[in-house]
């Protein structure tokens, strides 16, 4: 019989809370505990103890980082109502081109790029997840499967490079061609 889960203790969600703040501001692929236990006033051991190995604590702040993104994406479609693809990829990209989420940013696309490289660590299927989440957004503007993937396309690349060079008007002007084109319409 499995044993049945417990909730987090009180002292392990500030842990998470605390290691989450860390890793959004130093990232998570060269984690090291003994730094990270050090900023958040804990120990390795600690960690470990909670997390059972550093796999399972990267595992938890991953799962901590959907939450956020998940949070969003739960949000997004209902409040904002998103009734075309050209209309979903403009309320997206308002909320991935906020200044406050460039950090979770980042590390979605550190994570993104190490389930990549290493699908069997704690990365595993994290890639595939969140292009299923952002899809299943972008499903609720009755967009073909193809316009989905273009709009998610579209917005994953100009993520990267507004990460990579800020350069904000230029990248809202391609933002902007890139809902022209899933509005149907024809520029002149």
């Amino acid at each position: 019989m499995p044993a049945a889960e417990t909730s987090p203790s009180a002292r392990e969600r500030e842990l998470v809370e605390a290691a989450y703040a860390y890793v959004l501001e130093h990232g998570i692929g060269d984690l090291s505990l003994r730094p990270l236990a050090s900023a958040i006033g804990s120990s390795p051991r600690v960690l470990l103890f909670l997390f059972d190995s550093k796999e399972g604590l990267v595992r938890r702040l991953l799962a901590r980082a959907r939450e956020d993104e998940l949070g969003w994406l739960a949000a997004a479609g209902p409040r904002a109502e998103l009734t075309s693809p050209d209309h979903a990829v403009r309320v997206i990209w308002g909320w991935l081109s906020a200044a406050e989420h460039a950090p979770l940013l980042r590390l979605w696309v550190e994570a993104y790029g190490r389930s990549l490289v290493d699908p069997s660590g704690p990365w595993a299927g994290f890639a595939e997840a969140t292009v299923t989440d952002w899809l299943r957004l972008l499903e609720s503007t009755g967009a073909d499967a193809a316009a989905r993937t273009l709009a998610l396309a579209g917005l994953r690349g100009l993520l990267l490079d507004l990460l990579a060079t800020g350069d904000l008007a230029r990248i809202g002007a391609a933002l902007e061609m890139l809902a022209v084109r899933l509005s149907g319409t024809v520029e002149p």
